[in-house]
């Protein structure tokens, strides 16, 4: 590969001349980006099809956004726990610690921009916005003031002050709105690295900008078609690979370093739809395995909707099978007691309720 020519940048001044998409370079063409573009491209495939075999898509869909929220807010260094998610969804009437409810915002956002995107067919600013608005739970919006500028966590030295005139960072955003929604000949996968780079070069908000954008990169991919439910951790891999992320995205910016940064995301596609594809697997297999076990333990109560709710609410409790089941309260905590006794599911008392947990599924959940 070439080396990458330096590229005059003073990290200490406002990026207000950040060049309007699309990027003035071919290197989207190469050898290396093409063939990690064909790998990434058939694993993302494979997955979108493998998803379709679950007999109910929500069975993966809270796991799927519970998941990436969890991971996209831990490289902001928002921490909680998968158990503490789950209750939180599941009870009523609990303290709910901050790190947790910023998670769940995250959820939030997400579930609108899916909405949106379900409505409309397109991602807007506005939409964008609101999306930032639900993340950071506050109205601040775009960024009419300096003085923002990313510097290195352990030094404090900048390492780059992005656009900080309001007139500059609408025009970027009209361009980058167009540049979302419109159909040329670059693949997807491509335009979406290209885009959340964009994105977090403008960083449009005060707050909230990287979560904003990760929500961003999912929601492109079900825009494009490419999956049809927010089932990639692309967070994950940002995590395990979180200087490298923060480095070749400076390299764009100082070396036009365009082929590193494409590849970096390619990669990152590829990885995340394998470790989502055996999640997938993994889930059907124990969904089959649950169904069995529940006609053999309890035929009784067997019905294939109550199994399925088991998987789609890891934390489950009586009102959620009155409402699906269309049961009484009596009933309803009959077949829950039930399961427990079978050790099919394991109760956990919080505050006022009693939650039934598919211990099979949380452990699966936990540890992929």
């Amino acid at each position: 590969m070439k080396k990458q020519k330096e590229k005059r940048l003073n990290l200490d001044l406002a990026y207000n001349n950040l060049p309007n998409l699309p990027p003035a370079t071919e290197v989207f063409e190469s050898n290396r980006i093409l063939k990690q573009l064909v790998k990434s491209s058939v694993v993302l495939a494979e997955l979108k099809g493998m998803v379709n075999i679950l007999p109910n898509p929500n069975i993966l869909l809270n796991a799927a956004i519970l998941k990436e929220a969890k991971a996209s807010s831990e490289i902001e260094n928002v921490i909680t726990t998968q158990d503490k998610l789950y209750t939180a969804l599941s009870a009523n009437g609990i303290q709910i610690d901050s790190a947790t409810k910023e998670v769940l915002r995250y959820r939030e956002a997400m579930l609108y921009g899916m909405a949106f995107i379900k409505k409309n067919g397109f991602l807007t600013i506005n939409a964008i916005i609101e999306i930032q608005k639900k993340l950071e739970d506050n109205n601040a919006g775009l960024r009419k003031l300096p003085g923002t500028a990313l510097r290195n966590s352990i030094t404090g030295k900048v390492i780059y002050t992005p656009p900080d005139n309001i007139d500059d960072i609408q025009r970027l955003l009209r361009n980058y709105e167009r540049y979302i929604n419109e159909r040329d000949e670059v693949p997807y996968l491509i335009k979406m690295a290209i885009q959340h780079y964009q994105f977090e070069s403008i960083h449009p908000f005060y707050d909230g900008n990287g979560r904003t954008g990760r929500i961003i990169n999912i929601l492109y991919l079900i825009m494009s078609g490419l999956i049809e439910k927010p089932v990639l951790y692309l967070s994950g891999y940002i995590i395990e690979h979180k200087s490298e992320y923060y480095q070749l995205l400076q390299e764009v910016r100082t070396k036009e370093n365009w082929e590193g940064w494409i590849l970096f995301i390619l990669r990152a596609v590829e990885a995340t739809s394998k470790v989502a594809l055996n999640q997938v697997i993994s889930i059907n297999q124990l969904l089959e395995k649950t169904r069995m076990e529940v006609q053999k333990k309890a035929p009784k109560i067997y019905n294939n909707e109550l199994v399925e709710l088991l998987f789609e609410q890891p934390y489950c409790k009586s009102e959620f099978l009155e409402k699906r089941l269309s049961v009484s309260r009596i009933t309803a905590a009959k077949y829950l007691k039930t399961l427990e006794s079978q050790k099919i599911l394991k109760s956990q008392k919080v505050w006022k309720e009693t939650l039934y947990i598919n211990t099979a599924l949380f452990e699966l959940l936990r540890k992929q």
